[in-house]
C-alpha cells in the first residue's frame, strides 16, 4: 500500500471524505475528523467525485435500522476498495462504539474502527492499518481528549458550534446515547469563552452552544447556575452578534436561564425544548423527569419574558404503551404551546434501550395514523404562527445554501433572530453570507417566510469578510483549506434541529 498505489490522490496527496449520520454532536465530531485528517496532510475529495482515498463513516446508533444502513453502504464500497489498492475505510461514532466486535467480522474490508471517545486517534489508526496491513479496532471507554481541543475544518466561515459539554447523565428509556457517549463532562467556562473570543476574532458572528443536555452544564463542575452565567458572559464578547444553544432538557431549565436569555441582547429569542410526549404516564415510562404541567409552565414563563420567542420541540409518536388518550394529551400540549416548529418521530426500537424490550409495542399502522394527525396539527399551527410575522421588519443574517430555489427565484435566504428561514429579494448591491440585511415580511408559509419588497438596509460585516476570504481561498485551492485556530466550529445555523434523533 505505498504512495504509488494511490491512484485517486490529488497532487500526490491522499484525499478523504467524511459521511455523517445523526445529531449535531456527530456533525461537530465530523468537523474534527476532517480537521484531524487535514492536519495529517490529507485533502478533502472534490464534492460528488466518489473517489476518495479514505472514506470515514461517522455513525449514529439511535435508529432501529442504523446498522443495516451502515453495512449497506460498506457493501457498496467493497468492490471499489478491491479495485483500488491503498483505499481505506474507517467507521467511527456511536454505532462503532456499540458494535465494536462485529463491524470487522461483517465487513472485513474495513480498515479502522474507532469510538466516540477517541476520535483524535483516526490518523494514527489509518497509518497503522496501512503499515501493518490489518484492521485496527480501538474503542476507548472514556474520553481521551475533549473534542474542542482537536483540529477542525469548519463548514461555515460565519457561524460555529461551540461544545460546552459531552455525555449525558439522563436515563431516558428510548435513548442509547448516554451508554455510548458516557456521563456528562463539562468544559471550564474560561476555556469556552476563550474559544468563542478566538472564533469572533476570525470573523464568526454567530455561535451555538452545544451539549447533549446543554442546560445541565455545571453539574460536573459543581455550579447549578453555570449555564445562565455562561450565557451572560457571552453577552460581553464584542463582535458576537448571535448566541443560540441546543439541546436543553426541561428538568434543568431554571428561572435563571430564562432571565439570562431575556436580559442578554445577543442571546437569540429562540428555544428548542424537547417534549417527547404530552402524557404523564408515557413521560414516566420514558423516564423523563418532568410532567405536562411543568413543561407548559416553562413555555409560559419563556413567553412572558421573551414575547417574540420562537419555540420548537421534539415529539415521539407511538412509544410502547401509548394509548389514544395518551396521544390526545400530546395533541393538547401542541395546541397549548403553539410551537413554531416540531420535529416529529415515529417511535422505532433502539437496540440496547429499555424501551425496546417493553410490552405494549404499538402496531405500525396505528403509529402512522397518529403521526399524520400530529403533523397536520403542527403544520396548521406553524402556518398560523408564521402569519403573525407578516408586516414585521426583521434583521436577517444572510445564509449560504439554505434556499434551494434561490437561483431560479433570484432571491437570497437568511435567518431571523428567532431562526425562522426568510427568503428575500436579491438587492442590487453585493450581499455575502454572514452579512446582515433588514427586510419587511410580506408572506408566510408553514416552513418559511418571504420578504418580496426591496431590502431596506444592507450591513456588511466582519463575518461576510471572513466568508469572502475563505471563498477566495477555496477557489484558489478547490479541495479545501483549514481554517486554523481555534480549531472548533460548525456549519451555518440550522432551524433548531436540536436532536435530529428524538433523544434529548
Amino acid at each position: 500500500m505505498s504512495s504509488i498505489d494511490r491512484s485517486q490522490s490529488v497532487g500526490g496527496t491522499r484525499t478523504y471524505e467524511v459521511r455523517t449520520y445523526g445529531c449535531q454532536m456527530n456533525v461537530h465530531d465530523s468537523e474534527r475528523l476532517s480537521g484531524l485528517l487535514e492536519d495529517a496532510g490529507y485533502v478533502r475529495a472534490p464534492e460528488g467525485a466518489d473517489e476518495a482515498d479514505v472514506v470515514v463513516f461517522n455513525t449514529c446508533a439511535v435508529r432501529e435500522n442504523a446498522d443495516n444502513k451502515l453495512y449497506g453502504n460498506l457493501g457498496h464500497l467493497a468492490p471499489k476498495k478491491a479495485s483500488r489498492p491503498g483505499m481505506q475505510i474507517a467507521v467511527g461514532g456511536c454505532l462503532a462504539q456499540k458494535d465494536r466486535d462485529t463491524i470487522v467480522k461483517r465487513a472485513p474490508w474495513v480498515d479502522v474502527v474507532f469510538g466516540t471517545h477517541n476520535i483524535g486517534k483516526l490518523p494514527v489508526l489509518l497509518e497503522r492499518a496501512r503499515v501493518q496491513e490489518e484492521a485496527q479496532v480501538e474503542i476507548a471507554e472514556s474520553l481521551e481528549a475533549f473534542p474542542s481541543t482537536l483540529p477542525t475544518r469548519r463548514e461555515s466561515a460565519y457561524a460555529a458550534w461551540v461544545s460546552i459539554s459531552v455525555g449525558c447523565n439522563n436515563t431516558c428509556t428510548f435513548c442509547i446515547v448516554p451508554a455510548l457517549r458516557g456521563k456528562e463532562k463539562d468544559r471550564r467556562p474560561g476555556d469556552i469563552l476563550a474559544e468563542i473570543e478566538a472564533l469572533v476574532a476570525e470573523g464568526v458572528s454567530e455561535i451555538t452552544l452545544l451539549g447533549q443536555n446543554v442546560n445541565a452544564y455545571g453539574s460536573d463542575i459543581g455550579d447549578r447556575e453555570a449555564f445562565s452565567k455562561l450565557l451572560r458572559a457571552c453577552g460581553n464578547i464584542d463582535g458576537l452578534e448571535r448566541v443560540r444553544f441546543t439541546s436543553p432538557h426541561p428538568r434543568d431549565f431554571t428561572d435563571d436561564v430564562i432571565a439570562a436569555m431575556a436580559e442578554t441582547p445577543n442571546v437569540m429569542p429562540q428555544l428548542h425544548m424537547p417534549l417527547q410526549s404530552g402524557s404523564d404516564p408515557v413521560l414516566k415510562a420514558m423516564r423523563r423527569s418532568y410532567r405536562q404541567e411543568r413543561f407548559l409552565g416553562i413555555i409560559e414563563k419563556v413567553r412572558a419574558a421573551i414575547p417574540h420567542a420562537a419555540i420548537s420541540t421534539d415529539i415521539i409518536v407511538g412509544f410502547p404503551g401509548e394509548t389514544e388518550e395518551d396521544f390526545e394529551q400530546t395533541l393538547h400540549v401542541v395546541r397549548e404551546a403553539r410551537f413554531a416548529q416540531a420535529f416529529t418521530f415515529q417511535y422505532s426500537k433502539r437496540p440496547g434501550t429499555p424501551a425496546a424490550e417493553m410490552d405494549g409495542q404499538i402496531p405500525k399502522k396505528v403509529v402512522q395514523e397518529r403521526y399524520e394527525r400530529l403533523v397536520a396539527l403542527q403544520e396548521e399551527i406553524s402556518w398560523e404562527e408564521n402569519k403573525k410575522q407578516v408586516g414585521r421588519t426583521l434583521e436577517l443574517m444572510v445564509a449560504e445554501g439554505e434556499g434551494r430555489k434561490d437561483d431560479t427565484t433570484h432571491r437570497l435566504s437568511g435567518r431571523a433572530p428567532d431562526s425562522r428561514l426568510v427568503h428575500f429579494t436579491k438587492p442590487d448591491q453585493e450581499v455575502r453570507p454572514g452579512d446582515v440585511v433588514t427586510v419587511e415580511i410580506t408572506y408566510a408559509a408553514p416552513h418559511h417566510l418571504l420578504a418580496e419588497g426591496p431590502v431596506l438596509d444592507v450591513r456588511r460585516t466582519r463575518a461576510g469578510d471572513a466568508w469572502e476570504k475563505r471563498n477566495a481561498a477555496d477557489k484558489a485551492k478547490p479541495v479545501g483549506v483549514m481554517l486554523g485556530l481555534p480549531k472548533i466550529g460548525a456549519p451555518e445555523p440550522l432551524p433548531a434541529v436540536a436532536s435530529g434523533c428524538g433523544c434529548d
